[in-house]
């Protein structure tokens, strides 16, 4: 079993920058598969990013390319998402999921909130313009 809880939202300008964290609980972790979500009202709940185990293979989606980061410290079962040059568009909550399997999965595999076994319970981004 496996908690995870997002920090680190708020609001900011565009152009500016936000770290989120994920704080996770239980004892295989560093076993999993991690990503980033992000869902507006109205809309599906996307995959934003996403991590293998070991942080050593990473997916963005093609809206965040070149502006976000993923990463993680297994070490204190943490994740994290850097945003920079956020735009407005990037307005929205942001979940925190883990994978039983090590591995990152196709995308489509991401799809209707599939591929991830936990989720945090979100966080919420505002970026104004």
């Amino acid at each position: 079993q496996v908690q995870l809880v997002e920090s680190g939202g708020g609001l900011v300008q565009a152009g500016g920058s936000l770290r989120l964290s994920c704080a996770a609980s239980g004892r295989f972790f560093s076993s999993y598969a991690m990503g980033w979500f992000r869902q507006v009202p109205g809309k599906e709940r996307e995959i934003v990013a996403a991590t293998n185990w070991s942080g050593g293979q990473t997916f963005y989606v093609d809206s965040v390319k070149g502006r976000f980061t993923i990463s993680r410290d297994n070490a204190k079962n943490a994740g994290y998402l850097q945003m920079d040059s956020l735009k407005p568009e990037d307005t929205a909550v942001y979940y925190c999921a883990a994978d039983r399997s090590p591995y990152i999965r196709s995308v489509s595999d991401y799809a209707d909130r599939g591929g991830m076994d936990w989720w945090g319970k979100g966080t919420l981004v505002t970026v104004s313009s």
